[in-house]
């Protein structure tokens, strides 16, 4: 049994904490919020004790596992003082809102000896995965361009943080760093970024970017980003030699697969998808929990989680400058312009 606690009463610990309450062989053992009566809300729902501290919650409850769902710029001390306790951690994305600080907190977490989990989730989507797979199978050949979309309302949080881009780095770092994980996973690593965005957006509760990466693969990626719209939605595609695969999570049937030697009639076959019982955090987490009480590698580690934050960095700073960035020479100085 694994005790486990979350910090942040707010959306991505709601959601943490739902998937935690309902899994065997754990137990949520507390939900700390420095909101207590919003933390007593969310403990009240998934059966869990709140504290208004971290402190209070070490001191009356056993812990092997803390889950840190707070906003960004609170991720480093959170995550030292948990590393501390000798306890493993999941911590939301992005890992840092700079290098320096994720550097610091990998190396620190590995000098004493505890797990860093970061969330990225999009590679617990059945879509991704399936997506991946046919990429993997040669069945479109070789890709030769990627297209993603991730787009949704403005995003609202304690202090209203998001808005403010020195903390949050707008929905390049905070959103579409998902994708950056997702196109590296399946390519490889990233040569060159070029970015482009909307000027001030984060004054006006709006904001686009668009970043097209080169990859060293050859691959190159076309990755959107909107936080313009009311309703949330992903869409990808794409395309090899042979074939493409494409997602669209407004539609029916979110992934099909379409041969390029196909008849006029222009159909395609929908890659097989079974319904889901467990929703893609609730897989995340529970990999993550396995990778502890096993002591095994995740799917996606705290090394990947710097490396799509080099690529976030990099589409801000081609944002900023007008510039394309070569990624090797910006990731040699640490993100430092």
């Amino acid at each position: 049994m694994l005790n486990v606690l979350v910090i942040g009463a707010g959306t991505m610990g709601s959601t943490h904490g739902d998937a935690l309450s309902k899994m065997e062989n754990v137990s949520l053992v507390g939900i700390v919020d420095k909101n207590l009566e919003k933390a007593k809300e969310l403990g009240r729902k998934l059966g869990a004790e709140a504290f208004g501290t971290y402190e209070e919650a070490i001191e009356s409850k056993p812990i092997d596992v803390v889950s840190i769902c707070l906003p960004t710029p609170i991720h480093k001390p959170y995550v030292e003082k948990v590393a501390d306790q000798g306890f493993h951690i999941i911590c939301e994305k992005p890992l840092a809102r700079n290098l320096k600080d994720a550097r610091e907190m990998i190396d620190y977490c590995k000098a004493k000896k505890v797990k860093l989990f970061v969330g990225h989730v999009v590679r617990f989507f059945p879509e991704y995965v399936q997506a991946k797979e046919v990429i993997e199978q040669g069945s479109i050949g070789n890709v030769a361009v990627a297209r993603t979309y991730r787009g949704g309302a403005f995003p609202y949080g304690s202090n209203d943080w998001y808005a403010d881009y020195e903390s949050s780095g707008g929905l390049v770092l905070d959103m579409i760093i998902h994708d950056f994980d997702f196109l590296r996973w399946c390519f490889g690593e990233v040569e060159r970024v070029y970015a482009k965005s909307v000027e001030k957006g984060n004054e006006r509760r709006i904001d686009y970017s668009l970043v097209t990466l080169r990859f060293k693969s050859g691959v190159i990626a076309h990755v959107e980003g909107s936080w313009a719209h009311q309703t949330f939605t992903t869409n990808f595609e794409f395309a090899g030699e042979t074939g493409i695969v494409e997602h669209d999570s407004s539609k029916s049937v979110p992934v099909r697969f379409a041969g390029r030697n196909q008849s006029q009639s222009g159909g395609g076959v929908a890659v097989p998808e079974s319904p889901l019982k467990k929703n893609p955090y609730y897989l995340e987490l529970e990999h993550f929990l396995s990778c502890v009480e096993s002591d095994r590698e995740p799917i996606v580690t705290a090394e990947d989680a710097y490396k799509a934050m080099e690529i976030a960095l990099a589409a801000l700073q081609s944002i900023e400058t007008k510039k394309e960035v070569e990624l090797d020479a910006f990731a040699r100085i640490g993100g430092v312009k």
